[in-house]
Protein backbone atom coordinates (compact mmCIF):
# COMPACT_ATOMS: atom_id res chain seq x y z
CA UNK A 1 0.00 0.00 0.00
CA UNK A 2 1.53 3.38 -1.02
CA UNK A 3 0.27 6.93 -0.13
CA UNK A 4 1.24 8.57 -3.28
CA UNK A 5 1.72 6.42 -6.90
CA UNK A 6 3.23 8.35 -10.00
CA UNK A 7 1.24 8.28 -13.21
CA UNK A 8 2.93 8.68 -16.19
CA UNK A 9 1.48 10.66 -18.44
CA UNK A 10 2.52 12.07 -22.49
CA UNK A 11 3.97 15.43 -20.76
CA UNK A 12 4.87 14.85 -17.18
CA UNK A 13 4.70 12.27 -14.29
CA UNK A 14 1.69 13.83 -11.84
CA UNK A 15 1.32 12.26 -8.01
CA UNK A 16 -2.11 11.14 -7.16
CA UNK A 17 -3.23 11.16 -3.29
CA UNK A 18 -4.84 8.51 -2.34
CA UNK A 19 -8.09 8.52 0.13
CA UNK A 20 -10.01 5.98 2.46
CA UNK A 21 -12.08 4.69 0.43
CA UNK A 22 -9.45 3.57 -2.39
CA UNK A 23 -7.92 1.46 0.34
CA UNK A 24 -10.94 -0.80 1.55
CA UNK A 25 -8.76 -3.11 4.09
CA UNK A 26 -8.25 -0.05 6.26
CA UNK A 27 -11.73 0.87 5.82
CA UNK A 28 -13.00 -2.24 7.10
CA UNK A 29 -10.91 -2.07 9.67
CA UNK A 30 -12.35 1.51 10.92
CA UNK A 31 -15.74 0.25 10.45
CA UNK A 32 -15.04 -2.57 12.94
CA UNK A 33 -14.05 -0.06 15.32
CA UNK A 34 -17.42 1.57 14.74
CA UNK A 35 -19.19 -1.38 15.12
CA UNK A 36 -17.31 -2.08 18.82
CA UNK A 37 -18.51 1.66 19.62
CA UNK A 38 -21.79 2.11 18.27
CA UNK A 39 -23.03 -1.36 19.23
CA UNK A 40 -21.32 -2.64 22.69
CA UNK A 41 -23.09 -2.10 25.80
CA UNK A 42 -22.02 0.72 28.44
CA UNK A 43 -22.96 -1.41 31.11
CA UNK A 44 -24.91 1.50 32.79
CA UNK A 45 -22.24 3.87 33.22
CA UNK A 46 -23.57 6.99 31.94
CA UNK A 47 -19.46 8.38 31.39
CA UNK A 48 -18.77 5.51 29.29
CA UNK A 49 -21.53 6.29 26.96
CA UNK A 50 -21.35 9.63 26.24
CA UNK A 51 -17.19 8.20 25.62
CA UNK A 52 -18.49 6.05 23.02
CA UNK A 53 -20.41 8.02 21.47
CA UNK A 54 -17.60 11.09 21.34
CA UNK A 55 -15.78 8.23 19.37
CA UNK A 56 -18.07 6.51 17.11
CA UNK A 57 -19.37 9.82 16.21
CA UNK A 58 -15.87 11.49 15.86
CA UNK A 59 -15.12 8.49 13.63
CA UNK A 60 -18.02 8.37 11.14
CA UNK A 61 -17.96 12.38 10.46
CA UNK A 62 -13.87 11.13 9.72
CA UNK A 63 -14.70 8.80 7.69
CA UNK A 64 -17.21 10.59 5.65
CA UNK A 65 -14.48 13.03 5.05
CA UNK A 66 -12.88 10.51 3.17
CA UNK A 67 -9.19 11.31 4.68
CA UNK A 68 -5.80 10.52 2.51
CA UNK A 69 -4.28 7.50 3.50
CA UNK A 70 -0.50 7.58 3.62
CA UNK A 71 2.48 4.62 3.58
CA UNK A 72 4.35 4.33 6.32
CA UNK A 73 6.96 1.75 6.47
CA UNK A 74 6.03 -1.54 8.36
CA UNK A 75 7.95 -1.91 11.44
CA UNK A 76 8.39 -4.80 13.11
CA UNK A 77 9.23 -5.22 17.08
CA UNK A 78 9.88 -8.18 19.03
CA UNK A 79 6.37 -8.46 20.42
CA UNK A 80 4.47 -8.44 16.96
CA UNK A 81 5.56 -12.42 17.03
CA UNK A 82 3.33 -13.20 19.33
CA UNK A 83 0.50 -11.45 16.62
CA UNK A 84 -0.43 -14.24 14.91
CA UNK A 85 -1.40 -15.96 18.22
CA UNK A 86 -3.56 -13.06 19.24
CA UNK A 87 -5.40 -13.02 15.91
CA UNK A 88 -5.64 -16.74 15.86
CA UNK A 89 -7.30 -15.85 19.57
CA UNK A 90 -9.52 -12.82 18.51
CA UNK A 91 -11.30 -14.76 15.83
CA UNK A 92 -12.20 -17.30 18.05
CA UNK A 93 -14.13 -14.65 20.42
CA UNK A 94 -16.52 -12.08 21.10
CA UNK A 95 -14.18 -9.51 18.55
CA UNK A 96 -13.63 -12.11 15.61
CA UNK A 97 -14.71 -9.20 13.16
CA UNK A 98 -11.91 -6.86 14.57
CA UNK A 99 -9.46 -9.59 14.40
CA UNK A 100 -9.93 -10.65 10.89
CA UNK A 101 -10.04 -7.25 9.99
CA UNK A 102 -6.71 -6.60 11.91
CA UNK A 103 -5.14 -9.50 10.12
CA UNK A 104 -5.65 -8.23 6.91
CA UNK A 105 -3.55 -5.29 6.99
CA UNK A 106 -1.00 -7.15 9.48
CA UNK A 107 1.68 -7.21 7.51
CA UNK A 108 1.70 -3.16 6.80
CA UNK A 109 1.59 -2.02 10.23
CA UNK A 110 4.45 0.29 12.24
CA UNK A 111 4.74 -1.39 15.54
CA UNK A 112 6.43 1.75 18.00
CA UNK A 113 6.94 2.49 21.57
CA UNK A 114 5.74 5.84 21.57
CA UNK A 115 8.56 6.76 24.64
CA UNK A 116 12.06 7.92 24.39
CA UNK A 117 13.49 5.48 26.95
CA UNK A 118 11.41 2.03 27.29
CA UNK A 119 12.79 -0.26 30.17
CA UNK A 120 14.90 -3.30 28.55
CA UNK A 121 12.19 -6.04 29.58
CA UNK A 122 9.17 -4.34 28.17
CA UNK A 123 11.18 -3.51 25.03
CA UNK A 124 10.81 -7.26 24.08
CA UNK A 125 7.11 -7.49 25.54
CA UNK A 126 5.11 -4.21 24.44
CA UNK A 127 4.46 -1.85 21.46
CA UNK A 128 1.54 -0.67 19.90
CA UNK A 129 0.52 0.61 16.78
CA UNK A 130 -1.78 3.88 15.66
CA UNK A 131 -4.57 2.71 12.67
CA UNK A 132 -5.41 6.50 12.68
CA UNK A 133 -4.59 9.66 13.76
CA UNK A 134 -1.20 12.11 13.28
CA UNK A 135 0.40 9.66 12.48
CA UNK A 136 -1.59 6.67 11.20
CA UNK A 137 -1.69 5.53 7.83
CA UNK A 138 -5.75 7.32 8.09
CA UNK A 139 -4.75 10.80 8.53
CA UNK A 140 -6.66 12.57 11.36
CA UNK A 141 -6.70 14.76 14.15
CA UNK A 142 -9.73 14.56 15.84
CA UNK A 143 -9.17 10.96 17.16
CA UNK A 144 -6.46 8.38 17.72
CA UNK A 145 -7.21 4.90 17.00
CA UNK A 146 -5.14 1.65 17.07
CA UNK A 147 -3.64 -1.35 18.77
CA UNK A 148 -1.55 -2.23 21.44
CA UNK A 149 0.04 -5.76 22.07
CA UNK A 150 1.44 -7.64 24.91
CA UNK A 151 3.66 -10.63 25.44
CA UNK A 152 2.09 -13.21 27.82
CA UNK A 153 3.01 -12.26 31.78
CA UNK A 154 3.42 -8.56 30.96
CA UNK A 155 3.65 -5.82 33.90
CA UNK A 156 2.92 -2.45 31.84
CA UNK A 157 3.92 -0.16 34.20
CA UNK A 158 1.98 3.19 35.87
CA UNK A 159 1.41 5.45 33.81
CA UNK A 160 -1.22 8.14 32.29
CA UNK A 161 -2.44 10.20 29.59
CA UNK A 162 -2.99 14.43 30.59
CA UNK A 163 -5.84 16.00 28.54
CA UNK A 164 -6.98 12.79 26.43
CA UNK A 165 -9.26 10.57 27.68
CA UNK A 166 -8.49 6.71 26.71
CA UNK A 167 -10.57 3.66 26.38
CA UNK A 168 -9.59 0.04 25.52
CA UNK A 169 -11.23 -3.10 23.81
CA UNK A 170 -9.92 -6.55 24.62
CA UNK A 171 -9.75 -8.36 21.11
CA UNK A 172 -8.12 -11.07 22.48
CA UNK A 173 -6.13 -12.42 26.22
CA UNK A 174 -7.19 -12.03 29.43
CA UNK A 175 -5.57 -8.40 31.39
CA UNK A 176 -6.34 -6.74 34.35
CA UNK A 177 -5.74 -2.98 35.20
CA UNK A 178 -4.42 -1.99 38.55
CA UNK A 179 -4.83 -5.13 40.07
CA UNK A 180 -8.88 -5.12 40.53
CA UNK A 181 -10.18 -7.24 37.91
CA UNK A 182 -9.69 -9.54 34.73
CA UNK A 183 -11.24 -8.34 31.31
CA UNK A 184 -11.82 -10.84 28.51
CA UNK A 185 -12.40 -9.95 25.10
CA UNK A 186 -15.40 -8.01 24.35
CA UNK A 187 -14.54 -5.45 27.60
CA UNK A 188 -14.14 -2.03 27.38
CA UNK A 189 -12.02 0.42 29.67
CA UNK A 190 -12.01 3.96 30.32
CA UNK A 191 -9.68 5.66 31.58
CA UNK A 192 -10.48 9.40 31.94
CA UNK A 193 -7.49 12.45 31.74
CA UNK A 194 -4.99 12.06 33.94
CA UNK A 195 -6.20 8.27 35.49
CA UNK A 196 -3.16 6.34 36.98
CA UNK A 197 -3.39 2.84 35.30
CA UNK A 198 -0.84 -0.34 35.43
CA UNK A 199 -1.68 -3.20 33.47
CA UNK A 200 -0.71 -7.01 33.63
CA UNK A 201 -1.50 -9.90 31.67
CA UNK A 202 -2.15 -13.56 31.41
CA UNK A 203 0.18 -16.39 31.82
CA UNK A 204 0.14 -18.67 28.49
CA UNK A 205 -1.31 -15.61 25.46
CA UNK A 206 -0.67 -12.67 24.62
CA UNK A 207 -3.07 -9.83 25.04
CA UNK A 208 -4.32 -7.65 22.16
CA UNK A 209 -6.08 -4.10 22.87
CA UNK A 210 -7.75 -1.99 20.39
CA UNK A 211 -7.80 1.46 21.99
CA UNK A 212 -9.39 4.88 21.32
CA UNK A 213 -7.82 8.49 22.58
CA UNK A 214 -10.00 11.56 22.16
CA UNK A 215 -9.17 14.60 23.17
CA UNK A 216 -7.19 18.25 22.37
CA UNK A 217 -5.71 17.93 18.68
CA UNK A 218 -2.44 19.80 19.71
CA UNK A 219 -2.12 16.92 22.68
CA UNK A 220 -3.35 14.35 20.30
CA UNK A 221 -0.52 15.63 17.84
CA UNK A 222 1.98 15.46 21.16
CA UNK A 223 0.68 13.07 23.62
CA UNK A 224 3.67 13.58 25.69
CA UNK A 225 3.71 9.70 26.61
CA UNK A 226 5.68 8.89 30.30
CA UNK A 227 5.71 6.34 32.13
CA UNK A 228 5.18 7.16 35.86
CA UNK A 229 7.92 7.32 38.43
CA UNK A 230 8.46 4.86 40.61
CA UNK A 231 7.84 6.73 43.79
CA UNK A 232 4.57 8.03 42.05
CA UNK A 233 3.48 4.57 41.05
CA UNK A 234 4.06 3.56 44.89
CA UNK A 235 1.48 6.63 45.85
CA UNK A 236 -1.21 6.50 43.72
CA UNK A 237 -0.99 2.09 45.09
CA UNK A 238 -0.94 3.30 48.14
CA UNK A 239 2.54 2.01 49.31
Amino acid sequence: MTSIAPVDTAENTQLQTIHLVDCPDWLYLLREFDMLYRHGSAGGSRLIRAHRKRVRDTLSSIIDDNPEVSSRSPVAKPVAAHLPRALDLGEQGAVRGMARALSRVSQDLTWEYGYERVPKALAKKYAYCEILGPRGPVKADRLVLGFVLFAPKTTYPQHSHQDIEESYISVAGAWSENDLAVHAPGSLILNRSGAEHRITTAEMDPCLLAYAWIGPENRLNTPGMKLSSKRKARMSQGI
